[in-house]
């Protein structure tokens, strides 16, 4: 069975350090933009992904487009696959906890993360295919230029747990 994920914050400073290397690591926003994981466990490292909030250019993006995962069909926002990270587990802390009862914020990411285990599967098929694309040199230049460098960042990540 597999685990049940979660919505978390990554640290800000983990955020920053790795942006130094790679640009298409998406801002922190002051800590405050969560990440679903761990989406994905690749080479001994744990993924995360940065989540989009509900925007109306999300109910016409296509379902197929292999760099997203559509959260109720766009309703919800997205999980950009295209931007995951590999994240020391030290540098993650849930985001559900940390918010009040009567928080209209809370009520989304609790509805996102209903939907995200409901429909984990299918997420996990898609960062898997996703992955392997980008792996092989398969992804379309559209999308390779918006994808963040895995391997870099994976060596970088091994650097700032070593530090």
């Amino acid at each position: 069975m597999t685990k049940t994920l979660k919505i978390y914050y990554l640290d800000e400073n983990y955020i920053n350090y790795l942006r130094q290397f790679d640009t298409k690591v998406a801002y922190n926003k002051n800590q405050i933009r969560p990440y679903i994981g761990v989406v994905y466990s690749f080479n001994g490292y744990n993924y995360f992904a940065p989540l989009s909030s509900p925007k109306p250019k999300h109910l016409s993006m296509n379902e197929k487009a292999i760099d997203i995962f559509k959260i109720d069909h766009g309703k919800l926002g997205i999980v950009n696959i295209n931007n995951m990270i590999p994240t020391p587990i030290e540098c993650i802390s849930e985001v559900l906890p940390t918010l009040k009862e009567n928080d209209t914020y809370k009520t989304l990411i609790k509805k996102q993360t209903t939907f995200l285990n409901d429909n984990k599967n299918s997420l996990f098929r898609k960062v898997i295919q996703f992955r392997k694309q980008a792996d092989k040199g398969y992804l379309p230049e559209r999308i390779k230029e918006r994808c963040c460098n895995f391997a870099l960042l994976e060596e970088k990540c091994k650097e700032y747990e070593n530090s």
